[in-house]
């Protein structure tokens, strides 16, 4: 444990020797990054996913569970709508729009899992007959895929996290 004193602010208590290391993997922490004239400070909550665990599109939500959603008494469902609203905060480890850095360990792991394979299946899943999803819509996204043209489901991912701009997001990748 460590601890740092900044003119104008509390002391500052930091385990684990560093703001760089996370306590438990896929756990969110806070690391600090100290402004010209350190008058200023700015809280970066590090984020960490372990793309070793995710395999599918139900493997890549239990990640997101366990490390966005761990202090809440409830859980994200397979949506992608839901892991967008989860990005925008309020809820689980994002609390606000406040900055993050997602650290995205073995990703290019979970864009092959991620990829054509997984969402061909997800496509033709809303297709079943008796889905109440809008079949046109999927007909269109899987024609897309089969053509080349479309979107992965990992694809879909990175340009939902794209769109929030107080998150940044650094693959790790350690093969």
């Amino acid at each position: 444990m460590c601890r740092i004193t900044v003119p104008y602010f509390s002391t500052i208590v930091i385990s684990n020797a560093g703001p760089w290391q996370v306590p438990f993997p896929g756990t969110a922490i806070l690391s600090l990054i100290f402004i010209k004239d350190k008058r200023k400070i700015c809280m970066e909550k590090q984020i960490v996913i372990n793309g070793d665990v995710i395999i599918d599109i139900p493997s890549f939500y239990r990640e997101i569970n366990r490390v966005f959603m761990s202090g809440e008494n409830w859980q994200l469902g397979n949506s992608l709508d839901a892991f967008n609203d989860l990005l925008y905060g309020g809820f689980g480890a994002i609390k606000s729009n406040e900055p993050v850095k997602l650290i995205w360990k073995n990703m290019e792991k979970s864009r092959q899992a991620l990829g054509y394979t997984v969402t061909k299946q997800y496509y033709e899943e809303k297709l079943l007959p008796g889905s109440p999803f809008n079949k046109e819509h999927f007909r269109e996204k899987l024609a897309a895929l089969d053509n080349g043209t479309g979107q992965t489901y990992f694809d879909v991912l990175m340009e939902i996290i794209a769109e929030h701009p107080n998150i940044v997001l650094q693959p790790l990748n350690e093969e």
